[in-house]
Order: C-alpha cells, then structure tokens, then sequence
C-alpha cells in the first residue's frame, strides 16, 4: 500500500488529462439542451473504468431518464462486496460572469483545479477510479467492487429509484461507498454521518391575465410579485421558526449529550463570516450554526423571478410571478408529508386576488450513518492512516436523496468518504477542488478496501 504515494507521483499527469477530458463535457442534467453530452458522458465513464481494469462495464438505460454506467470487478463469490456510487452529471453554471475561468476547461491554478464538476462530482468519483486501477495494477484489490454512475442526481435521481428496484440482485453488496461530501478542513478529516432530505417546488402567482399599465391599475389589482413575496415572508417568523402548521411533528430532536459533541467539532465563526464576507449569521433561535445545517432543518428560496428585468424602466404590474422553493429536512421528516403541508399552507394564506400553483420537483429522506459498522470503523482506520489523526464524525447540511432511497431498496447502507471542503464553491461560480484533497482522496481510498476486507474476514 506504500507505493500509493508514488503511483500518484508518476500518473498525475495522466490523471489530470483524463479527468479534463471528463469536466469538458458540459453533462447539465437539468438542461434538455445537454442531453446528448449525458451519454457522451456516460460513454466517457465506461472507457474510463475499463481502462482501470473492471472485469464487464455496460452503459444501461434507465425508464425515461439519463443512463446509468455500471461496472464490476469480482475478485472470489467470498469475498466482501463495495459498491461505489458517484454521479457524472452537473449543476448549471449560470451566471457565467461571475466565473474567473471556463466552467467547462478545467485549469489548475493556485493549487486547485477550477471548472464545474471539479469537485461535484466528477473529481470526487474520479478518485475512486484512480484508486480502484491502482489496487488492480498492483493486485492489491483484497474484495469485490462495483461501480455505478447516474446522471440525475443533480435533479433528484428520479430515475435512479426505479433502477435500483430493477437490477437488486445486480447491485447487491455489503457497503456502498460515496465521496460526494466534504470534510471539515484539509488538516481535519471527518466522515459525514448524516444528510438531510430535501423537498423542493416551483411555485406560480398569478394575477391578471395580462401585463397591466402600473399606472392606470396600480393600487387596485393585485401584483403577483408583491404578493409572492408576501407569501415567503409569511414562512418564516422572527425566531427564525418555519411556521407550515405542522412542519415540526416529527422532527428528531437531538440529545442535549450529542449536540455537545457535536460542539467538539472546530468551528471558527469569526473566519466562517470573513470567508461569506457577511457581517453576521442567522437561523432557528437556540441553535449553533453547524446544529442549524446539520441537525435542523430549513426553509430557502433558490429563485425568484417575474416582471420586467431588462434594461431601463418599464412600468408594468406583472400577470404572474414565480419562486423555486425549497426545504432541507431531517431524520423521521418525511419529503413527500412536507411537500402536501406546504402547498396546503401555501394556498391558504393566498389572498383571493392571485391564483397559486405549487409544482413538486423532487426530493428525498434523510440518512443517518451508523457508527458502529465494518465500514464505518474501516473508513475512520483509513483516515487516521494518511492523515494521522482520527476523523470526526459530522452531519452534512446538504443532500443526497438517493443515499436514503439505497437504504430502503437495496437494503444497504452508505458510507460517506467525502474529500471536498466548503471553500469549494459547489453549485456555485468558480468551483474548485484542491490537488491536495484530490491526491489524498486517491490515497486514502485503497486503505478503505484494505481493512473493510480484514474487518469483513
């Protein structure tokens, strides 16, 4: 396992011009536009597993949606099985003048890489790649490993569920390994034990049925950009509580004994401000801010849009107004309950002047890692190995649907081996990923297979 290191050493550069090859192709699942770059990608992933050395790679279509690409490696029918899961598509890239590089060629500067996808997910699921060829080049590989890449998470996995349902047997293993999170700091390893689920709707305010002259019909018609705006006030009260009625039912509410040890956890405000360059935090009274993202959950507005925005003055009351609207949920919160809870809400705090329509886009449970697994003490062996120090368990403020909807159908829990950091700009302008983080993500990952198998004996 010690040649790792150098392994890296004498590819990296081979590495990076696959990895680019893979960031070129613009893979926005939630653009119809890029639909022939989904499998463009996916074709991409199968050239580049069997070039790491799996035993079959198939690209394999899903019902209506983007491709899966699956591969396997089978060492004896004995041994232990890992699944890893990643996904090839990403989010858009939108404003592009905000970006200081092409989103879509990948260049290292200042010791990151920088493009979309660099991190999320494409560098992170790449590593395993790299990982996996290094352990079959070297004969090293000590079980069985699977691979599968989807090409909807960035859009809920919709598609996704039903496969799993479909190919159980094909998919069945002992753990499924994920690197699609983030680690505390470069010098702080930490395995994300929990995600929150997510419930996320398009939202349309109607008023009249046409644009009107602000003039002529100002103060008297209902201006549905007024009104939306209204509406999301209402969701949120002044201790920073979602008010839906009964949107807190069935929220777990955690132990006095585990919010302090989650408090052990560094954590530097003062330096978590700076870098958001805001002048203060806020969120649900009572809670830290790294309870409020991970053990709590939240009410956000992604978009907003209506009326004129063009250049120069246009006085006009819109005819309709909308919002991308969405909920970050935690464990025993069920997305589809909340989905109903807020539309019902939604509608009955409308006053009667507009007409609301609540389209549901998707989402997904939360997922909560047991500690005590093989795998779970496999991944923190393997931490503390390149690392040297042992990791913290964190709960993650974001989202991964599928996580929760593997436990359900495949009866198989996940493990969380994220080597990103929150400066890496996801979902946003500029992403990044670290050479740092991406060559210890190589590095740490073969240690994982290592004492899952000694462990799984």
């Amino acid at each position: 396992m010690e040649q790792i290191k150098s392994y890296i050493e004498a590819n990296k550069e081979r590495f990076f011009e696959e990895l680019f090859g893979l960031i070129r192709i613009p893979s926005i699942s939630s653009m119809e536009e890029h639909k022939p770059d989904m499998e463009k990608c996916a074709q991409y992933w199968h050239k580049l597993l069997l070039e790491a050395g799996v035993d079959k790679c198939e690209v394999m279509p899903t019902k209506g949606g983007n491709p899966v690409v699956y591969a396997e490696k089978t060492i004896a029918p004995n041994k232990p099985t890992v699944l890893v899961y990643g996904h090839y598509d990403v989010m858009p890239i939108d404003p592009i003048d905000l970006w200081n590089t092409k989103p879509f060629e990948a260049e290292i500067k200042d010791g990151k890489i920088w493009a979309r996808g660099a991190d999320d997910d494409k560098g992170q699921s790449f590593m395993h790649a790299k990982a996996f060829e290094f352990m079959v080049k070297t004969n090293q590989l000590p079980c069985n490993v699977k691979f599968m890449l989807e090409g909807e998470e960035e859009i809920g996995s919709e598609h996704l569920y039903g496969f799993c349902q479909d190919h159980k047997d094909m998919l069945k293993a002992d753990i499924i390994l994920v690197s699609d999170t983030s680690m505390i700091a470069p010098n702080i390893p930490s395995i994300t034990t929990g995600l929150r689920g997510l419930s996320y709707w398009e939202v349309k305010v109607t008023g009249a049925n046409r644009d009107l002259h602000s003039g002529l019909y100002g103060g008297a018609v209902a201006n549905p950009i007024n009104t939306l705006c209204k509406l999301i006030a209402q969701m949120i009260d002044e201790n920073g509580h979602i008010t839906i009625p009964h949107f807190y039912d069935d929220v777990l509410v955690v132990s006095d004994y585990e919010r302090s040890l989650m408090a052990q956890a560094p954590f530097d405000l003062d330096k978590y401000k700076k870098e958001l360059n805001i002048d203060d935090v806020c969120g649900e009274k009572g809670y830290s801010t790294t309870e409020r993202t991970g053990i709590r959950p939240s009410f956000d507005v992604c978009g907003i849009w209506g009326g004129y925005t063009g250049e120069g003055a246009k006085t006009v009351i819109p005819s309709e107004a909308h919002a991308k609207i969405s909920t970050r949920l935690v464990p025993n919160q069920d997305f589809n309950k909340i989905g109903k809870q807020f539309s019902a809400y939604l509608k009955s705090i409308a006053p009667a002047s507009v007409k609301v329509e609540v389209e549901f886009l998707h989402g997904g449970d939360c997922y909560v890692c047991p500690i005590d697994m093989p795998a779970y003490k496999a991944a923190e062996k393997a931490f503390e190995t390149t690392y040297g120090k042992k990791p913290i368990p964190t709960r993650s403020g974001g989202s991964i649907p599928i996580i929760a909807g593997f436990d359900k159908i495949l009866k198989t829990k996940a493990i969380l081996m994220g080597f990103g950091l929150g400066s890496d700009a996801i979902h946003s302008p500029n992403e990044n990923y670290p050479l740092e983080q991406f060559f210890k993500g190589i590095e740490t990952i073969p240690y994982f297979y290592k004492y899952f198998a000694e462990m799984m004996a």
